[in-house]
């Protein structure tokens, strides 16, 4: 009986979140005005936002719109096969993604989620892989910021696509230093051996998600640990990328 009120105490609290979510107006996350629609970002804000024309084919890296690689790329494949990435890490695409990871703005992983999957839809002859991963965060940088912002976005990836999530077969087995604390030269060494696939895997592709790319190190790693387990393909989708 104790369990039958609970049950229906958590669908009464689900059902006024949705009815509160459809009565109150939505405000931009951007310029925190009524967004008019039933998103939270305005037309004028998204339409302003720092949108990469062109980029390189494997790391996303923005490039001029006649060069196919980026330098690095030419003399190093990476382990992952393409990048897809709609946006350079500038304001205010940058300013959602920190606000979200050290401001816990939750809202702001919907925001991100919604315009990645949008721009993945958009593109043509998109190869839809066997699943989506988001980055995996260290149980205790997780404990610490009680999230997984990658996460947080896939799910919205996930929804929006309906390609199915997976973010228990690989794991972060060694706590790093931050990334974007070091110097990019440092980064390669400093998250080698961090990732363990500890479920077999039978996709064959995979995209990993995550919030933003720098030097792509962390994504290689993880690219690199996917493919030693079997894994044909490796597509990397991100929210933003850096110069």
């Amino acid at each position: 009986m104790l369990t039958r009120h609970k049950n229906i105490k958590a669908h009464c609290i689900q059902y006024l979140l949705k009815l509160l979510n459809f009565s109150l107006p939505r405000v931009c996350a951007v310029c925190a005005n009524k967004s008019e629609r039933n998103f939270d970002l305005c037309r004028k804000c998204q339409h302003e936002l720092p949108r990469i024309q062109h980029g390189c084919r494997y790391c996303g890296k923005p490039l001029d719109k006649h060069a196919m690689l980026c330098g690095h790329c030419l003399k190093v494949k990476p382990y992952f096969d393409e990048t897809i990435v709609p946006f350079h890490y500038q304001s205010p695409i940058s300013n959602l993604i920190t606000e979200l990871k050290f401001k816990r703005k939750l809202y702001n992983s919907v925001v991100l989620g919604v315009l990645l999957a949008k721009h993945l839809k958009k593109q043509k002859n998109l190869e839809q892989p066997d699943l989506i991963m988001p980055v995996p965060l260290h149980k205790k940088r997780l404990r610490e910021r009680g999230f997984n912002q990658a996460l947080e976005i896939a799910r919205l990836v996930s929804k929006h696509l309906q390609i199915p999530l997976d973010y228990q077969s690989c794991v972060r087995v060694r706590h790093t230093t931050a990334q974007a604390s070091i110097h990019a030269k440092e980064r390669k060494h400093n998250i080698k051996n961090a990732f363990e696939v500890i479920k077999p895997l039978r996709a064959k592709h995979i995209a990993i998600i995550d919030d933003v790319m720098t030097t792509g190190s962390t994504t290689n790693e993880i690219a690199r640990v996917l493919k030693k387990a079997g894994v044909n393909k490796v597509s990397i989708w991100c929210c933003a990328r850096t110069n």
